[in-house]
Parts: C-alpha cells; sequence; structure tokens
C-alpha cells in the first residue's frame, strides 16, 4: 500500500498546503485533507478532502481510524500525533518538527501542563506566527521524510 498523507487541514496554514499539494502532485502521493468545513482543494487525481461533523475532535479521530503505518500524517495537534505514532505512522508538524516516540510524551505532558495552567486563569499565549524560517524547515523535512520513505 503506497503511503498517505493525511492532514489536520482546519488548523493547517494554507502555505504549508500548498507545499503539500505540491509534493503530492509531483510524487504522485494520495494527499486527503481532514476538517470540519469544506476545503478547497486543487483538482487532482491525488488530492482531496474529507468533511467531518464539527464536534470535539472529530477530524483527529477520524485520521486515527484511517491512518496505517508508514503513512504520515501533519498535524499541530500533539494527541493526534500521538495516535499516529501508536498506530506506526509519522507525525509531522507545520513548523517542520518531526514528532517521535520517543518525544511524544515529553509533548503530551507539556501540553498539559499548559492547559492546567490555562485552566486555572494563567494567560499562556498561543504559538507564535508562522515564520519563513518555519515554512522552510516544514518543506525540509518533508522532502526529508518522503525521500526516505519513498527509497525503501
Amino acid at each position: 500500500m503506497p503511503l498517505h498523507i493525511y492532514v489536520d487541514a482546519d488548523a493547517c496554514p494554507n502555505v504549508i498546503k500548498d507545499i503539500l499539494y505540491r509534493a503530492s502532485e509531483r510524487l504522485s502521493l494520495p494527499l486527503t485533507l481532514v476538517a470540519n468545513q469544506s476545503l478547497r482543494v486543487p483538482r487532482s487525481p491525488h488530492i482531496r478532502s474529507l468533511v467531518v461533523p464539527g464536534g470535539f475532535d472529530e477530524a483527529d479521530d477520524e485520521i486515527v481510524r484511517r491512518v496505517n503505518a508508514g503513512d504520515l500524517v501533519i498535524t499541530a495537534d500533539i494527541p493526534l500525533a500521538a495516535g499516529a505514532l501508536d498506530k506506526g505512522a509519522h507525525a509531522l508538524n507545520p513548523r517542520g518538527e518531526r514528532y517521535t516516540l520517543e518525544t511524544i510524551r515529553e509533548r503530551l505532558r507539556i501540553r498539559d501542563m499548559m492547559e492546567q495552567l490555562r485552566d486555572s486563569g494563567v494567560r499562556t499565549g498561543g504559538p507564535p506566527t508562522l515564520s519563513q524560517a518555519d515554512r522552510q524547515a516544514f518543506a525540509n523535512q518533508l522532502d526529508r521524510f518522503l525521500q526516505q520513505a519513498l527509497a525503501t
């Protein structure tokens, strides 16, 4: 079964989607964007969007249901990345950070700690705006991953 790329598309920046569209077309890889709302995607036999109900974590749950070992999930959502890794898939965030089994548990602990701080009223702020360096890091990491995955 060929490598399939799944995108947690509700929060994925458009510039990252554009990089993924180009990679999908260039390598004829299936790319599925999963979201709670309709998305405009390029006309392509390789690219599709999937709309799921708008409930909490519906898109994440659908991606985990569909993903197979060896597939790639693009997400900034730590629990989704953990679910993908648990199924033997790979996960990459839009800033180019590759999640691994070695790092995901620590990331989950930090996420839970930040959530507790927010719940207690502490303002933690959101992530910084995606920079040009982040875009380049994502493109580079995606290229490295695809070269390795397709070489095997």
